[in-house]
């Protein structure tokens, strides 16, 4: 069985073959863009000498096409092709809202509920 044969066999069960896109899980900082927000991934990985636990972060420019990630949002991006000069990496899914944009939510439904 071929390479090909064994990605639409396995299509055809109905599994989803895996992505070998790379996926990455960060939290929001910038939203001041349109339809693009800056998130920021925090890596952490043993120093190779003294083998402790080293933090660092960077800084990922995702695409978002509705603008729904608020400030504070906990997001999956997915690596996708160029998109522009900095963005390589497309909104996958929110995956915790802040505290600040459920607090601005619930304002907003009461402030309908009020007026109508």
């Amino acid at each position: 069985m071929s390479a090909t044969e064994s990605r639409t066999a396995s299509t055809a069960a109905g599994t989803k073959p895996a992505s070998r896109r790379n996926e990455k899980v960060g939290q929001v900082v910038s939203t001041k863009m349109q339809k693009t927000i800056v998130v920021e991934v925090e890596m952490r990985k043993a120093h190779a000498k003294y083998k402790r636990i080293v933090r660092s972060t960077r800084k990922f420019y995702a695409h978002d096409e509705q603008n729904t990630a608020r400030l504070g949002d906990v997001v999956r991006i997915r690596e996708t092709r160029p998109l522009s000069k900095l963005k390589r990496w497309n909104l996958e899914e929110i995956v915790r809202l802040s505290a600040l944009a459920q607090v601005q939510e619930a304002e907003a439904a009461a402030g309908i509920s009020a007026e109508v």
